[in-house]
């Protein structure tokens, strides 16, 4: 199988991409625009392999995604490319209006002409899958969890664009008949995360014994998923989802934020034994505007279609996330040092 990944450079998509070619003997072109959060070296396993290539574009170049599906004729897209940190959204909207909405409709109009070119089998079993996130369906109050049929109800400048993303990529379907899987996933993490997120955020701070800075009263929840469990889900949908259909991924692993913070420190503090206790290190900031005070992804339908289900529980998968970035300073200093410094982002000025 050929497939073509946007943002591939990225944390989900460099997965995805490393789970394709060194787990399922795919061969992948990988496309990315190379913005702030995106890394080659998260590739460095595969970028030698003889089934991985790359080629630096912005999905709204039309031209130049023509030019890739002509000359690199994939059997499917796994579509990842998008700005995705909330917190940048607040403050400057237009960037993920352009990528995640106007990109999105790009590669979909490219995507559609490629394959009305298709003939038999390669049409029959063409798939694109578009990436999104819970967070288009909003806030949810202490019970009850999200399933394909929640309404949308976005809060923040990311998860509109994302929402219109996921509504672009339908009427493709349902208007033009383009063979598009839409994918919802809770929070992600593990090794090779941009350290603007919760999760990397915490372990460098950690390891650079500063402080830990916790959102509001650090009650807000989220439902958290191991990146290498959601690539293989990702990567399922390309031969048993059903076009048209949208499928939640979670990990069946509610926590607070406050909850994460002092596991990770439990974690860092067994691993390290640091000279001051991490825990002493939390910080609580002022919270977000629009922050949503719960998220909880029902994945039974990705369970039972798809046979995909979390392979690890939180806890070993935040240990390894911990070690990894314990072990591979050379990956994060240069990004610390020299694009995100850890700095409080999404403050409103009054």
């Amino acid at each position: 199988m050929r497939v073509l990944v946007t943002g591939g450079a990225g944390f989900i998509g460099s997965a995805v991409c490393r789970q394709l070619v060194l787990g399922h003997r795919a061969s992948v072109i990988n496309i990315d625009k190379l913005t702030y959060a995106s890394n080659l070296r998260s590739l460095d396993p595969v970028a030698s392999h003889p089934g991985y290539s790359f080629q630096r574009l912005d999905i709204c170049d039309r031209q130049g995604l023509d030019r890739v599906f002509a000359s690199y004729q994939p059997d499917a897209v796994i579509h990842l490319a998008a700005e995705s940190h909330v917190d940048r959204s607040i403050i400057g909207p237009s960037d993920f209006i352009t990528t995640n909405v106007l990109g999105t409709y790009t590669l979909l109009e490219a995507a559609r002409e490629y394959f009305s070119s298709l003939k038999g089998a390669r049409r029959a079993n063409f798939r694109l899958v578009h990436v999104s996130t819970d967070e288009v369906y909003g806030s949810l109050g202490q019970m009850g969890h999200f399933t394909e049929d929640t309404p949308y109800r976005p809060s923040s400048p990311y998860s509109a664009s994302k929402a219109a993303s996921d509504h672009l990529a339908h009427a493709w379907h349902t208007t033009y008949g383009l063979p598009v899987v839409v994918s919802n996933c809770s929070n992600n993490y593990g090794p090779y995360q941009f350290p603007e997120k919760l999760i990397p955020l915490m372990i460098l701070n950690a390891i650079e014994e500063r402080p830990l800075p916790v959102y509001g009263t650090g009650a807000n929840i989220r439902d958290w998923l191991y990146v290498g469990d959601h690539a293989e889900g990702l990567i399922r949908l390309l031969t048993h989802g059903r076009p048209g259909e949208s499928y939640n991924f979670g990990g069946n692993s509610e926590r607070s934020n406050l909850d994460v913070v002092n596991c990770i420190s439990e974690i860092y503090d067994d691993i390290a034994s640091p000279p001051v206790p991490t825990r002493s290190l939390i910080t609580f900031v002022q919270d977000r505007p629009g922050h949503d005070l719960r998220y909880a992804i029902d994945a039974g339908k990705a369970s039972r279609e798809l046979g995909w289900k979390p392979s690890r529980t939180f806890e070993e998968g935040l240990r390894a996330t911990v070690e990894w970035y314990v072990d591979n300073g050379p990956w994060w200093a240069s990004l610390r040092s020299g694009v995100y410094d850890g700095k409080r982002l999404g403050l409103l000025s009054v």
